[in-house]
């Protein structure tokens, strides 16, 4: 086995794949229905020829490009095992500061009840009810096939029978005035221009529609803030007075989703909060 992580990683290399003794690893445990510890423990073990197949064809996925948590069908995120596909994003440790924030303004028996824009993979939502186990939720998409997917990690976890997805658009209204004390964000928000300067492995296999917000139908500029502005006022509409909005951004949108938000001229105590490389990641705002 070896001999085989040896080949995987300089296979990875030069294909100019991120971290590729760390996705050689992964990704031959995987092939080999093992935990990353015991193939590591394993390496003086003789594979057969089907073993050595099935991790090779695995291998040359990767080099071409494909996210490992597409070819694994698996990504972990805030503690919990996902289900993820071309459906939907891989999850991404930069959002789950939206969750840290979440726990540190309610208390974990709170009976929260909250939406979820934009629910992809069901990661927020999920891990959400998880967390609080009081709470009830929506968990919104435009897309089907992301719902499918949410679906089955909702009943995965164990917590479908307090999440209600919806096939909807978030600049509609979508629960009842002031029905809500929390709605979570994470919308696309890639600008078209910025689109064209992703990594390839995100534009050749990652859903753009969950990436980059659609072209406004009106004309008018495709700067990736058009889901803000057209979810902060339904947001906005939905929560009770002292419920709480928070949003993903990128990492140079700060400034303009605050002044969105503060537009809505409802939301008080509107803030920018850093992720752990000190960038704009998340916009927090109370409903006054």
């Amino acid at each position: 086995m070896g001999a085989l992580l040896h080949e995987a990683e300089a296979l990875l290399a030069a294909a100019g794949v991120d971290s590729p003794r760390l996705s050689a690893q992964v990704l031959a445990a995987h092939a080999l229905g093992l935990e990353r510890h015991d193939l590591l423990l394993s390496r003086a073990r003789a594979l057969t020829p089907a073993e050595a197949a099935r991790a090779r064809a695995l291998m040359r996925r990767r080099a071409g490009g494909e996210p490992v948590a597409y070819i694994t069908g698996c990504r972990e995120f805030y503690g919990l095992d996902f289900e993820v596909g071309p459906a939907v994003l891989v999850p991404r440790p930069e959002t789950e500061h939206l969750l840290e924030q979440a726990e540190a303004l309610f208390s974990r028996d709170a009976a929260l009840v909250f939406a979820d824009l934009g629910t992809g993979s069901g990661c927020l939502a999920v891990t959400l009810a998880r967390r609080f186990p009081a709470a009830r939720g929506l968990a919104l998409d435009a897309s089907a096939a992301a719902l499918a997917v949410a679906g089955g990690n909702a009943r995965r976890h164990g917590v479908a029978g307090r999440l209600l997805l919806l096939r909807a658009d978030f600049g509609r209204p979508f629960a009842a005035p002031g029905a809500l004390d929390l709605v979570l964000a994470n919308p696309p928000y890639v600008s078209q221009a910025d689109y064209l300067h992703t990594p390839a492995e995100v534009r050749d296999f990652e859903p753009r529609s969950a990436l980059v917000p659609a072209v406004p139908a009106a004309g008018g500029a495709a700067d990736g803030l058009e889901c803000y502005r057209a979810l902060a006022p339904r947001a906005a509409e939905a929560l009770r007075p002292g419920g709480i909005l928070l949003a993903e951004i990128g990492c140079e949108q700060g400034a303009a989703v605050r002044a969105i938000v503060d537009g809505c001229g409802v939301f008080a105590d509107v803030r920018v909060l850093p992720d752990l490389a000190g960038l704009d990641r998340v916009v927090a705002a109370r409903r006054a």
